[in-house]
């Protein structure tokens, strides 16, 4: 064989020498291709210092850190929709049903109390949609009507609204504080215990409604509030020329007028013959306030007045004692208390039963006293034919029948007031 300077020619060592530093192979091994004559035949070593700052703690951390959070806003978005999907899912009741929630009771007793009931699925979803909507303090107490298949969105937005199914309880106008109290102890959607009689004329009669499990005492205190609410706003528009100059002379006037008369189209005027006695220095001899003073509210007096009532010495006998009694003797209404307020322009000081449910009224005594001898002659009347005519006996009551009792005919004892009363007294 030749040797390697004969076979690169005259300039076999220059080759040779640029050669040598691209690839060292074994002897007898042989490159493929002038390409893989070039490929290194390891990989070359790294950067100094870059694989210490791969494993440097800080990078991991942060790169836990961040597949972690992205795991985890993965993870909440998957449970906000789930909670969102159950939250106006269809519930699981099969008809419609009522739910008493109690006073006092806080979210989770409010929670637990509908799951238990069947009304929703899920006790924790509920849960979790008072806190979202931050209505932990808007929840209600009350008796409220769930429909069938309501969801959970339905029945918080229910419970938040207070949409509970209400009662109603009526006060008549003219019922005595202890009455009232007597009524409201009676019904049986009314919870809790009264400490103590409201002061008379304090309540404003009317129908309220309430919901399942209010108090006796709240709605008292509804009365109260309602009544002051009404006399501020009428205080202002009252005529400027009465003989009384507080609200509460005003209410103890109107209670009386309230129990003098029923008839709308009679107040005005009932009211202007007690403003005008008052203002004339008058007594007012009224019949409702000698009763007030033998009874003391507690109810009716069940007979006719007696010319001994209206001797008796009492604070509410208008018979005796001068100007307005020291109290209401009843709860007047709306009406009444507006007639006291702005009276008839009329001059009367005395009326008298006219035996057509109203009254007839004079502003003499004169007059007065030919009123009250018509009445007497209707009296006698109605007296007779209820002696030719006794009441029948009630028929018996029946399943599913109501029957009213005809009211009995008190007949006049001895010493019943027969003849016209004192001096300028305004007889029914």
């Amino acid at each position: 064989m030749r040797g390697d300077d004969q076979l690169w020619g005259g300039g076999g060592r220059s080759m040779k020498a640029a050669y040598s530093g691209v690839s060292q192979r074994p002897v007898g091994i042989m490159a493929r291709s002038p390409s893989e004559a070039l490929e290194p035949d390891h990989a070359p070593e790294p950067p100094r210092g870059s694989k210490k700052r791969l494993q440097h703690p800080v990078l991991i951390f942060l790169n836990t850190f961040i597949t972690l959070l992205l795991i985890g806003v993965i993870g909440l978005a998957g449970l906000f929709y789930f909670v969102r999907t159950q939250f106006d899912k269809a519930g699981p009741l099969t008809h419609p049903t009522v739910v008493v929630i109690p006073s006092g009771a806080g979210p989770i007793s409010i929670a637990r109390q509908l799951e238990r009931e069947r009304i929703i699925a899920d006790q924790r979803i509920f849960m979790a949609s008072v806190l979202y909507f931050r209505a932990h303090k808007k929840l209600k107490a009350g008796e409220y009507a769930i429909k069938q298949g309501a969801s959970i969105r339905q029945v918080l937005d229910t419970i938040i609204e207070g949409k509970a199914i209400l009662y109603s309880v009526s006060v008549p106008e003219g019922m005595t504080s202890e009455q009232v109290v007597e009524r409201l102890r009676a019904n049986e959607d009314l919870v809790g215990e009264i400490a103590e009689i409201p002061p008379e004329g304090s309540l404003l009669p009317d129908t309220y409604k309430f919901s399942r499990g209010t108090s006796r005492e709240e709605l008292l205190r509804r009365m109260r509030a309602d009544q002051e609410k009404f006399v501020d706003q009428i205080w202002d528009k009252r005529d400027r020329n009465l003989p009384f100059s507080t609200k509460a002379e005003a209410i103890i006037l109107a209670s009386i007028v309230e129990k003098e008369t029923g008839r709308a189209d009679e107040r005005h005027r009932v009211a202007a013959v007690f403003v005008n006695r008052l203002r004339k220095k008058m007594r007012l001899q009224s019949d409702p306030t000698t009763i007030y003073g033998i009874t003391g509210g507690k109810g009716p007096l069940g007979r006719p007045i007696y010319r001994s009532d209206l001797d008796r010495d009492t604070p509410y006998n208008t018979y005796k004692i001068a100007g307005l009694p020291p109290t209401p003797i009843a709860n007047p209404g709306r009406a009444a208390i507006e007639a006291v307020l702005s009276p008839a322009k009329v001059s009367d000081l005395y009326f008298v039963a006219d035996g057509t449910g109203g009254h007839a009224f004079a502003e003499t005594l004169a007059d007065h006293n030919r009123n009250v001898a018509k009445w007497r002659v209707i009296e006698r009347e109605r007296a007779e034919e209820a002696a030719q005519n006794p009441p029948a006996a009630a028929p018996a009551v029946t399943a599913g029948a109501a029957t009213t009792a005809p009211a009995p005919v008190l007949t006049p004892a001895p010493n019943m007031v027969q003849v016209p009363l004192p001096e300028k007294r305004p007889a029914r």
